[in-house]
């Protein structure tokens, strides 16, 4: 009776306490499943002890001592059949045991799925590292083996970068695919395919989570127009304060084909009003200069029409941020996970891979009609030159992302540090770039910069550079130009360089603290 009462109180315990939601244990119903355990363990022996007890009775009961002796085991057995209450016991042990055995193997299964994504990146280092070394063979160099324990030891952020970045890509290329159906009849700036540019599509982002993947959207002009740019002030470089002229073309010629669009030049105001879009000039220029912030209001407004038309708009909600020299989205998933996206605009130098570009400048107010010079599309381009060129396991990158951890409340912008690096990158053999020069490649950058610091003077990349690679297309005017200093404002301000040094000197010292304490 008592191993009756049990069973159920076991068996209610079982099926009440378990949690209900769906195959997986928290850590509190594991305690008491383990607790309950080792009740019915004791249980168990309990029950055993009454059985052997019963076995001798029947045993003494026996006229014969052999019979007595020889039968023993099947009198117990005998017995233990009778005790059904027993064998129901012992299938709900092996039962509660198989649940443990399943929660332990579950737990195993989630941890590997929340890790499969950052372990396969470790994998891979682990991979190119072990090729590494077995390319080089025996290696006695305690340095390169101190560079590698340092390079393992940086907590390194969790890298999706190309994942994402091809997912924006792939959206923001769905979106103005739609966009430009949409604006086909009208007569607005026709948008070409995005380009990602920045350090996200670079690929150092330094934090993942916030990151903020930008894309440059070349505009031509409609049908009718021509676009001429100025670029400032002659002779001055960068051209910070160019404009984009909107000048109208005559289509006479072209009636048929255009299908019997008006020529803007030479019909009469009162027909183009009555049958035709009004010009580019009257909607998105102020004067006769195309007009940043009408353009990305323009953008803005279309971007929220056209987006339920777009695939992805069944996987992310959509909102547009505000900001008045580019579309900036938030993205976000069913599972609450977010992705930043700007789109920024631009217009061709010719055929390079400069543009003027809708950026924001350092300036405290730019004019509307005013388009910066930007060089983020033959950056992206070195990048890419540079990871087909490297070695697999090339740490350029990681260099640069570590330094751009680290400059957070100093006078260094991001834009220097890579300047830096570029430099460095066309001047340094790229196989010496691997794990195992790490803490040299460092140094280098280190040391590149405070030479620059005390001599009041770091280059424009692309300005007067002849180690450009040849496949970055730039403007004639770029090749024969002087080099550019980005420190100028260091040689006219002795107080902002002794600032800067005193930086430099703190950025010595949290690079020392990070190789430490790894993070």
């Amino acid at each position: 009776m008592a191993a009756t009462k049990f069973l159920i109180w076991l068996v209610q315990s079982i099926f009440l306490n378990l949690p209900m939601v769906g195959d997986e244990l928290d850590e509190a119903t594991r305690e008491r499943m383990q607790q309950r355990a080792e009740q019915l363990s004791q249980e168990m022996a309990r029950l055993l002890q009454e059985l052997e007890q019963k076995s001798q009775e029947q045993r003494r009961q026996e006229p014969r001592a052999q019979e007595q002796s020889g039968f023993s085991w099947g009198a117990l057995l005998f017995a233990a059949l009778q005790q059904w209450q027993f064998w129901a016991i012992a299938g709900v042990l092996v039962l509660l045991l198989g649940l443990c055995w399943r929660w332990r193997k579950r737990i195993r299964e989630v941890d590997s799925s929340d890790e499969e994504s950052s372990s396969s990146n470790t994998d891979q280092e682990e991979e190119e590292e072990q090729e590494e070394e077995e390319s080089e063979g025996e290696d006695p160099d305690d340095e390169r083996n101190l560079c590698r324990f340092f390079a393992k030891r940086i907590q390194w952020p969790v890298q999706n970068l190309a994942y994402k970045s091809q997912v924006v890509k792939e959206l923001v290329g769905d979106l103005l695919h739609v966009l430009q159906v949409l604006s086909s009849n009208g007569f607005f700036p026709v948008l070409q395919p995005a380009i990602g540019v920045g350090s996200s599509f670079e690929g150092w982002n330094p934090r993942e989570d916030d990151a903020v993947y930008s894309l440059l959207v070349p505009l031509q002009p409609p049908r009718g127009h021509t676009f001429h740019l100025e670029l400032g002030t002659a002779g001055e470089m960068p051209a910070n304060d160019s404009c984009v002229r909107v000048e109208l073309e005559c289509t006479c010629t072209r009636e048929q084909l255009a299908e019997n669009m008006l020529c803007f030049l030479h019909h009469p105001e009162e027909d183009l009003r009555r049958n035709q879009d009004p010009s580019l000039l009257h909607t998105l220029c102020t004067g006769s200069y195309l007009d940043v912030e009408k353009t990305a209001l323009w953008f803005q407004n279309c971007v929220r029409s056209a987006w339920v038309e777009v695939p992805q708009s069944r996987r992310y909600s959509m909102k547009v941020l505000p900001s008045s020299r580019s579309c900036k989205l938030q993205l976000t998933n069913a599972s609450r996970r977010t992705l930043y996206v700007e789109m920024m605009f631009g217009v061709q130098q010719g055929d390079s891979d400069i543009f003027l570009s809708s950026q924001t400048t350092e300036a405290i107010s730019t004019p509307s009609t005013t388009w910066p010079e930007s060089y983020a599309v033959a950056e992206v381009k070195f990048f890419r030159h540079m990871a087909r060129h490297a070695p697999p396991n090339s740490f350029h990158l990681k260099c640069l992302q570590l330094y751009a951890r680290i400059l957070e409340a100093t006078g260094f912008s991001t834009y220097t540090l890579k300047t830096v690096v570029m430099h460095l990158l066309t001047t340094l053999p790229l196989s010496g770039w691997r794990r195992r020069d790490f803490l040299l490649r460092l140094q280098d950058i280190m040391q590149y910069l405070r030479c620059c610091l005390e001599e009041k003077r770091l280059d424009h990349f692309f300005f007067g550079n002849e180690n450009v690679p040849e496949e970055i297309v730039l403007p004639p005017a770029f090749q024969a130009a002087e080099p550019l200093n980005l420190f100028q404002h260091l040689a006219q301000d002795p107080a902002a360089h002794a600032e800067a040094l005193r930086e430099l000197d703190e950025l010595q010292d949290r690079l020392t603290r990070l190789l430490i304490y790894g993070r």
